[in-house]
């Protein structure tokens, strides 16, 4: 994929980033997360990111999605319930993926909304607290360097669209069809793995696979087996 505009090139990605553990909030080159912040050390973590130059934030899903505090559909970062276990880098899947801060609003009650515009994948090496309580992380971009190029290979789009429709129809959800059959492959993919309701392991699976048609075809078998599973296997195929 393509950077944004305001993204850093690779050799402007910084050694050392902060991390952010929230299970199922999956992040990947491209997409954008909403996230909803009011707990003290991610509030401290985000005003961080803000006073350096790339404005980047890594996010990792805990290998206990019980860890990190408890979160809402809507990407909350709760303190409800948080432990320290949300800051253990023991606890946390190695590989994650870095997003530019692109929006920041202050809010009222004390919250942070922010948006994460996904830029690059990242292997976790060496990590600390801050003092003020979030995870700091020396991190090694160079596996995933492509992540900020244009990728050029063809993608067969017609089996995920296809999927995709009687997904989205067996869980209510309500989409734009046209804005999705003009958004590219990139767009598509990363936006698709990310809305889905999928488990912690296989968002994983989704955010360290090496080719948009790997990522396409963990797609399709994760739908199809949810519909499997919803329908007992008696799913009309049309």
């Amino acid at each position: 994929m393509a950077g944004g505009i305001f993204d850093p090139e690779f050799d402007q990605l910084p050694m050392r980033i902060p991390i952010f553990p929230l299970p199922s909030a999956l992040l990947l080159p491209g997409g954008q997360l909403p996230l909803n912040i009011f707990e003290p050390r991610y509030l401290a973590m985000v005003r961080h990111a803000l006073a350096t130059p790339t404005r980047l934030i890594g996010m990792v899903q805990p290998l206990d999605h019980h860890a990190g505090g408890d979160i809402a559909n809507d990407n909350i970062a709760n303190d409800d319930g948080a432990n320290d276990d949300g800051a253990d880098a023991a606890g946390l899947f190695e590989t994650g993926c870095a997003g530019r801060l692109s929006f920041f609003q202050e809010s009222d009650d004390g919250r942070f909304v922010i948006a994460l515009n996904g830029v690059c994948r990242f292997h976790r090496l060496r990590q600390e607290l801050d003092p003020n309580g979030f995870l700091v992380a020396d991190v090694d971009w160079q596996p995933f360097a492509n992540d900020l190029r244009i990728d050029v290979s063809a993608l067969d789009r017609d089996p995920l669209i296809k999927v995709m429709k009687r997904y989205f129809d067996m869980k209510g959800f309500e989409t734009d069809w046209t804005q999705i059959e003009n958004s590219d492959n990139h767009q598509l993919l990363a936006t698709l793995s990310m809305i889905c309701p999928f488990e912690v392991a296989e968002k994983q699976a989704l955010l360290e696979a090496d080719s948009m048609a790997k990522r396409a075809d963990l797609l399709i078998a994760m739908m199809e087996m949810a519909l499997h599973d919803e329908t007992g296997g008696n799913d009309a195929r049309h």
